[in-house]
């Protein structure tokens, strides 16, 4: 976790307003750069267009790319988390924000990238949870794997050759695991 300009505490509007803050969220007043890379991001754009077919054929609610800010966290009016791609059904949401959201989302999803510690990633899962997503999906590139953990303490780890649906938080949405990553020969670098 990189923590930006420790001098000061900031305010979700500084995050809104402030020059080069898009890819960093609010976690206890302070700036924390969130980690990126191109295969985890390619996997989240992959992601959210699936959902957005899905949820703009049945006008079902809105999803939400890595920019967007969730200031749900209950009484910590100090904490935006931008998850990497995000869904609020449209009875939960009638009209997009100009700034942060304040509806806790139905499905959060965090695509780990390569500079991410596990550490990290649980404490968002469990501090989604406890704001009351519903389902949180953890996308691992590196094992082409899916950790799905629900708001009923449910945990499930899809494989490439399983299916991800919706479940209750987005009904109907179904796809492979496997078309959510790059093909194989793709994601080598250039020194392989």
């Amino acid at each position: 976790m990189t923590v930006l300009a420790e001098e000061r505490l900031y305010t979700p509007d500084d995050l809104v307003n402030l020059p080069g803050a898009e890819h960093c969220e609010l976690v206890d007043g302070r700036l924390v750069e969130k980690h990126v890379g191109a295969e985890s991001d390619w996997i989240g754009l992959r992601l959210g267009t699936l959902l957005s077919n899905h949820v703009f054929s049945n006008n079902s609610g809105w999803v939400f790319g890595p920019e967007t800010g969730y200031l749900c966290f209950g009484s910590n009016r100090i904490r935006v988390r931008k998850p990497d791609v995000s869904f609020i059904s449209r009875a939960r949401l009638s009209r997009i924000p100009k700034g942060h959201i304040q509806v806790v989302p139905d499905l959060a999803v965090e695509v780990v990238s390569p500079n991410d510690l596990f550490s990290e990633v649980q404490v968002k899962v469990e501090e989604y949870l406890e704001a009351g997503v519903q389902v949180v999906w953890v996308i691992e590139p590196d094992t082409r794997t899916i950790v799905e953990f629900c708001l009923t303490g449910e945990t499930h780890r899809l494989r490439a050759s399983d299916t991800l649906t919706g479940g209750t938080a987005l009904p109907g949405f179904r796809c492979s695991v496997a078309e959510l990553f790059p093909p194989l020969e793709a994601t080598k670098t250039d020194e392989e």
